[in-house]
């Protein structure tokens, strides 16, 4: 009889306790979201917003933003020169811009999960657990694009404050008067005339094209390609140090920003952009990617806390090997 309800007594009390401690029933037969899930999809949904608080200003400007009208100088040969295709398009620009960064993060982070070298840290959405390397993807990619976000927002900002003429301005707008009349840069009384009251008479020029003779500084393709690549070389320069790999980490390294130093010279061989252009989007792609690894990501804050405690274990270690010689 005692042991009978001792059983009872002991059932009872399981019965007490939830079945799951990071997940309740609700009625209908439905599981309630756990504690950590809300945490997740919350900072998810935060992530998500900063993104999009700057990156819809982005589309704005490429949608409804109005470049500073600036005037020319009639003998300002700078100006002169003939319209090119772009070597590099935007598609391709955007593609492999895009694409390396992302790409290499995510192999990278497999391995690296792949060769044990990353200690599994518990995380569950709707009791799924996500692996480390997943986790890690998402973090650095996150960070990746917000930095991305910032460069070009910060290039656009620029071109349409500034208004700069690009190279080709005459031959993409040929200028005229408001009464229609071509403007004649080999008259005296127009020649050292800076003109600000002026309307492009191109039948061919479309309206995108006429307001992106206006957008000349800084480089985008400078800018974008400078900070994705070098992103992507001081992301590999810290993750990728399995044995082996040395090697083909600096050639992918040297690939990459290579790739970001073509495309940025193309730019003044195409007579897209004035030299001063290009070193100025350069200049901001290689200043905002080395604020966002070193001040924004932990790529670098893990690699020398690392660094200090094996230093710190060494010399502990002398040490005490100094004072076991001495005893």
């Amino acid at each position: 009889m005692t042991n009978r309800g001792s059983r009872v007594a002991n059932l009872e009390a399981n019965e007490s306790i939830p079945l799951n401690n990071t997940q309740e029933q609700i009625p209908n037969g439905k599981i309630a979201m756990d504690a950590e899930t809300k945490r997740v999809l919350t900072k998810v949904a935060l992530d998500v917003v900063l993104l999009g608080c700057v990156g819809i200003p982005i589309l704005m400007f490429f949608l409804f933003g109005v470049p500073y009208e600036r005037g020319f100088n009639c003998n300002d040969e700078s100006l002169m020169y003939p319209f090119k295709e772009s070597t590099v398009t935007h598609e391709v620009l955007y593609t492999l811009g895009f694409g390396i960064p992302i790409i290499s993060i995510i192999i990278t982070e497999f391995i690296r999960w792949k060769l044990g070298m990353e200690a599994e840290r518990d995380l569950k959405i709707f009791g799924h657990p996500i692996p480390i390397w997943f986790q890690h993807c998402y973090k650095y990619i996150g960070i990746f694009l917000f930095g991305a976000a910032c460069s070009q927002m910060t290039t656009d900002i620029a071109k349409y404050t500034i208004g700069r003429l690009r190279p080709h301005f005459f031959d993409v707008c040929k200028p005229a008067f408001l009464d229609g009349t071509p403007i004649n840069c080999t008259d005296p009384k127009n020649f050292f005339t800076y003109i600000t009251e002026f309307t492009c008479s191109n039948p061919k020029a479309s309206a995108r094209k006429l307001k992106e003779v206006r957008l000349s500084f800084m480089s985008g393709h400078s800018s974008f390609s400078m900070y994705t690549m070098l992103f992507t070389a001081l992301f590999l320069h810290v993750r990728m140090t399995w044995k082996g790999s040395k090697l083909a980490k600096h050639f992918l390294q040297f690939v990459f920003l290579s790739m970001a130093w073509y495309t940025a010279l193309s730019r003044i061989s195409n007579y897209k952009h004035h030299w001063s252009d290009v070193l100025a989007g350069t200049l901001q792609g290689v200043i905002i990617g080395v604020l966002i690894v070193f001040g924004v990501s932990d790529l670098f804050k893990n690699r020398w806390s690392a660094s200090k405690d094996s230093k710190s274990t060494v010399s502990r270690y002398e040490l005490d090997d100094s004072n076991s010689r001495a005893n």
